[in-house]
């Protein structure tokens, strides 16, 4: 399996888009595209250096969540391969196909283009830097093993030696911007699905909170490594302690 590319997606109803715009581009340090021109309910996020990575779509219903795409190069191989996994296919169209992962997360692959492989660096604010670079699946209990199975043989990234507790960490190759986490919950629902959430790193979480709760962010529940933010609209967010430098070292 070669990915080439991720993209991750910020999905909102129609009514809240453009809050979320506005709040997302001030928190990431980015402009807004100009909606795409094939498909005008998504706009990317640009950052000031290297390839946009970051997207925001306008929902024609449902609630706000994340989903990542995997851009790749053959689209019906990559498909089977998916499938024959435990992933769901759930929709598509030319050049694109959105499944579901065994835990119910939805995804996409994509056809890989050019000009998608300059990773953006972190941003720095006044000599603290950031950058929104982790989606973090939250799989329910009872579903996480399937679920982890799924994304290494999917992904076919090795796991960190390193991982502890209800966490797990897949590795990409240097070269992609977001790096893959799950997390395993306490307890969910009945049928409850998986969910992703984002992570920034942070060279001072303290810092980025107040810089994050000026733009509109609200701060939900601080933990050692970590502090919970929910934006202007209500998806909740992580401002975590690890280096912004793509590293996998905790902050100084």
């Amino acid at each position: 399996m070669a990915i080439h590319w991720t993209t991750v997606l910020l999905d909102f109803p129609g009514a809240d888009f453009d809050a979320a715009a506005g709040f997302w581009t001030e928190a990431t340090g980015s402009a807004l595209s100009s909606p795409w021109a094939e498909h005008p309910e998504f706009a990317s996020l640009v950052p000031a250096h290297g390839d946009p990575y970051l997207a925001l779509q306008r929902l024609g219903r449902g609630a706000a969540r994340v989903h990542p795409d995997f851009h790749v190069e053959d689209l019906a191989a990559e498909t089977e391969r998916a499938l024959a996994l435990g992933a769901a296919k759930t929709g598509g169209e030319p050049g694109l196909v959105v499944l579901a992962s065994p835990a119910g997360l939805p995804f996409c692959l994509i056809v890989h283009k050019e000009g998608q492989s300059d990773v953006p660096p972190p941003t720095d604010w006044n000599g603290r830097a950031s950058r929104l670079d982790q989606i973090c699946v939250d799989v329910p209990p009872e579903a996480f093993d399937r679920e982890l199975a799924f994304w290494s043989g999917f992904t076919d990234w090795p796991r960190s030696t390193s991982d502890n507790g209800e966490f797990r960490r897949l590795l990409p190759p240097p070269g992609l911007p977001v790096h893959f986490l799950l997390q395993r919950l306490d307890s969910a629902a009945p049928g409850q699905d998986a969910k992703a959430h984002l992570d920034f790193s942070c060279a001072d979480v303290e810092a980025e909170t107040a810089r994050h709760a000026a733009v509109g962010a609200v701060p939900v529940r601080r933990h050692r490594h970590w502090q919970v933010m929910r934006d202007p609209v209500g998806l909740e967010y992580c401002l975590t302690d690890k280096a912004p430098d793509g590293s996998w070292a905790p902050s100084a």
